[in-house]
């Protein structure tokens, strides 16, 4: 059949429900990390990279209760601050732990993601502006290792606009000393949604939306709640 006939006349009505947006929902989940208190979460789309990240923020200790689209993280038990390459080898947006990890707990251990090499991907801008915020990082037998006593806030320009590295730097500045100031940052609306999620728990940012994010650090971040924004190719 090459054609569709169409009679129209008749008046079309209901309802439909737009999923989440995955992009939005995988830095949002990281964004738990950064916190001991709960973040509940709404309109979490079920697919199969949010299992895996759950999977493995379930690993690191962080506790998550899931029903239907609704999830509650709680941060207060992580004991182990690695992502292995098991674990994340299917999965590119794994790296967003790296950020929150080493701005809460001083470290973290994450494999390259998928096992590709710095420079092939901008993974090297989340580790380029991490340490100009002081924190010191080897990369050895897959592996990204970085540690920081206290993440110090600076001027960070990236080489090209990358939406994990800003959302990732964006993470890890919220608990930084001081303020970060990124330019050339992604605008994307997923950006924009984690930058809302941090406000919400207590996170000072200017500049939402725009190239340009001004953060001041601060002691802690507390709990919150969030819905999810919807999926731009549903809408």
């Amino acid at each position: 059949m090459d054609k569709l006939l169409i009679q129209g006349g008749n008046r079309l009505g209901g309802e439909i429900t737009i999923s989440g947006a995955k992009n939005a929902a995988l830095p949002i989940l990281c964004a738990a990390l950064l916190t001991a208190d709960s973040v509940q979460l709404a309109n979490v789309p079920h697919l199969h990279d949010v299992a895996t990240m759950l999977k493995l923020l379930r690993q690191m200790g962080l506790r998550a209760e899931q029903e239907n689209d609704r999830l509650t993280l709680r941060g207060d038990s992580i004991d182990k601050l690695e992502a292995p390459y098991e674990m994340v080898k299917t999965m590119r947006a794994s790296i967003l732990v790296l950020g929150p990890l080493v701005a809460r707990f001083g470290e973290a251990r994450v494999s390259l993601p998928g096992g590709c090499a710095i420079g092939s991907r901008p993974v090297d801008q989340h580790i380029k502006g991490l340490q100009a915020m002081g924190a010191e990082i080897t990369i050895e037998a897959g592996y990204i290792h970085a540690k920081a006593k206290k993440l110090r806030g600076t001027r960070v320009v990236t080489d090209m606009i990358t939406v994990t590295g800003t959302e990732n730097l964006l993470m890890a500045a919220t608990l930084a000393e001081g303020e970060t100031v990124l330019e050339n940052a992604a605008r994307e609306p997923e950006v924009t949604d984690l930058a809302n999620l941090l406000v919400a728990m207590g996170a000072r940012i200017d500049g939402i939306g725009s190239d340009r994010l001004v953060i001041q650090g601060v002691d802690q971040l507390h709990g919150a709640s969030h819905a999810v924004i919807a999926d731009r190719i549903e809408t």
